[in-house]
Parts: structure tokens; sequence; C-alpha cells
């Protein structure tokens, strides 16, 4: 036994020593750019034909894990039909509801994290990993506004995810660039601005940039508006990091974005669809765009979900989105299902 476990373990590090441990550039090779939002990972098996239609393939899947669903045993099968359905995930890490907010991350957390999303069976090389969600909203944070504070978990974070494997893609929280000063939430240039004086390296702790570029006012604004607030936000927001003195090439995913069908027609939303897939979508700097929500089967989202409430038919705007001309992407994987699987289960050897 201890000698097929040694030739094992052996065999394991030749692996790892040949493997090439280092992000790429998404925006480097064949890239299909669009995804989707899921709220429930039960609802991934069916977005493939959403987002690799139209000659697509290697569509993104923004999904949200909290920290009390931190279990192998349900995203390994997760992640694996993601790898057969040539599905990207881009995970977002979330904490736990206490009371009425979501509780703050915490930094002792950082290396249950990182075990965690280390043993998963990745699909692709890049390992993109938002830390957290809109942290200039005090319900995001524990009831409070830290600027401070989210700059040491995301250096924190980062920096552990990074040593467990240069593979990681580290992506910041999206910030509400709507969101006004006051008690409850933070201008996002103060935001930002405070962040970067507290970590002054800051930008060297991720990788690309998360945006959430609603359409407002009201999330039922024109797919022409320019600047902050509208589907330009993350233009607004790289002209921002620049005025800060960041110079980095940062690939941009649009993690959140889209119409409220409440305020809309869901004709009028297809319309919208079209235009910002043949206008603001086609920047060359966009890696990722998933619009909020697949499916949301209560009233806190329903207007954002493309099924239908009870019945979960798609509304019109859903096709109109299959319709849109995909790339067939071409991600760097890993070598073969075997080294996957020795790199997400080195301990069940």
């Amino acid at each position: 036994m201890m000698i097929i476990l040694a030739s094992l373990l052996l065999l394991l590090s030749h692996l790892l020593a040949g493997s090439v441990h280092a992000i790429y550039d998404p925006l480097s090779v064949p890239n299909n750019k669009y995804g989707i939002h899921v709220a429930d990972p039960n609802d991934i098996s069916k977005v493939k034909e959403l987002v690799n239609s139209s000659q697509g393939d290697w569509g993104y899947v923004t999904l949200v894990i909290p920290d009390n669903e931190r279990k192998i045993d349900v995203w390994q099968p997760v992640f694996s039909r993601m790898k057969r359905d040539h599905l990207i995930p881009i995970v977002r890490l979330a904490t736990h509801v206490e009371g009425s907010v979501w509780a703050k991350p915490s930094l002792s957390d950082v290396n249950v994290w990182t075990s965690f999303l280390n043993a998963l069976p990745w699909p692709i090389k890049n390992r993109y990993v938002i830390l957290f969600n809109e942290p200039n909203h005090a319900k995001e944070w524990g009831g409070e506004i830290s600027p401070n504070e989210y700059a040491d978990v995301l250096i924190t974070y980062s920096q552990a995810l990074k040593q467990a494997s240069e593979d990681f893609f580290i992506l910041p929280a999206g910030l509400d660039a709507s969101a006004p000063n006051g008690k409850d939430t933070m201008d996002e240039e103060l935001f930002l601005r405070w962040m970067l004086a507290q970590q002054p390296g800051l930008i060297d702790a991720i990788d690309g940039w998360t945006s959430h570029s609603y359409p407002n006012p009201g999330f039922s604004g024109s797919p022409y508006a320019k600047g902050r607030g509208t589907l330009r936000t993350f233009e607004w927001e790289l002209g921002l990091l620049a005025n800060l003195g960041i110079q980095k090439n940062l690939p941009v995913f649009i993690t959140e974005t889209g119409w409220a069908h409440s305020r809309l027609s869901p004709d009028q939303v297809s319309e919208y669809l079209t235009i910002a897939a043949n206008t603001v979508w086609n920047q060359p700097q966009i890696a990722a765009v998933t619009p909020f929500l697949f499916n949301y089967q209560d009233s806190l989202f329903s207007m954002f979900s493309w099924l239908h409430l009870v019945t979960r038919e798609p509304y019109s705007f859903y096709r109109s989105y299959q319709q849109i001309a995909k790339v067939r992407g071409e991600p760097e994987t890993y070598p073969s299902e075997d080294y996957l699987a020795l790199l997400a289960h080195p301990l069940n050897l």
C-alpha cells in the first residue's frame, strides 16, 4: 500500500511540475463573452442552450457560493457538468445572512475558502473568483461601510488563493455605481479612493475588473446612454481608475446588468439586448457579460428573471439573447481529465 501511495504521489508531483501554472488573458484567445448570472446551481444544466447558442461555445456562468454551502460533494458534480457543457464559471464568494444583512467576510476564514476552492475541478485553467459583493452597501458588509476592511480582505484573499494556485484569476467585488453617499451606501469613487489610500498596491492583487453596469435609472435606461449609471458604467470605472493613476490593463467582467421587465415590456428588453450586443458589449476590453438573472422564483428578483414565475417558461428576450451571434471560445484547459482529477483530489490518492 505504501509503495502504491508513494508512486501516486510521485506521479502527481511530476504532473504538477510539468504543467504551466499561471493565468492567461481571456482576450488573448477566441472568447465567447456571453453568459448569464445563475442563482440556483440546479439551473446551470439548463443554460448551455442559451449562452452557447448561435455557433457559440464556452460561454460564462456567474454563480454565488455562500460560506454555509462550501460542500465539495455538492459543487464537484456542478463543476464537472460545466466542463462537459463547456461553461466557464465565475464564482462570487458570499458569506451568510445575519438578521437583515450579510455578515462581514472574516480574514480568519481565508484558509477554509482557499482549501475549498482549490479542491474544485475547475473546467478551464483560469479560475475566476470574485471576492464578495458591493461592499459600498452597508447591508453587504455586516451593516457597516468600511473600504479599509474590504481592501484588507481583498489583499489577504488574493494572496492566499494565488499561493495555493497561480491559476486563480482574482476579481474585486462589483460596486454599485449609482449608490449615493449616506448612512447605508457610499459613492463608488470615494470608496475606491479610500481603498487605494489604505492599500496603495491594491491593484496588483487583482487580474480583471468586475462591473455592475446596470441601465439606470430604475433598471430601465436607454442602451444608448453613456456614463456612470448606464450600460457603459464600466467605461466610467476604467476612466476613474486611470485618473487615479492605475495603468494596468484589466479585462472587464460585467457580471450584473440587465433591464427590469416590470418597468419595460419583454419585447423592449429584447430590443435593448440586441442593441447592447451590437454596440456597448462589442468593446474589446470586455471578457464576459452575464446578465442578472436566469431564473428567480420569488418576488424579490422576479422582475429580472428570464423565466416566468411558476411556469418557468422563457420570456421573449431569452430567444433574442440566443440569437445574438457568438464566438466559439477556445479557453486554455488542463491537459487531461486524469490531471484534472488529481489536481482536484490530491488528498484522495
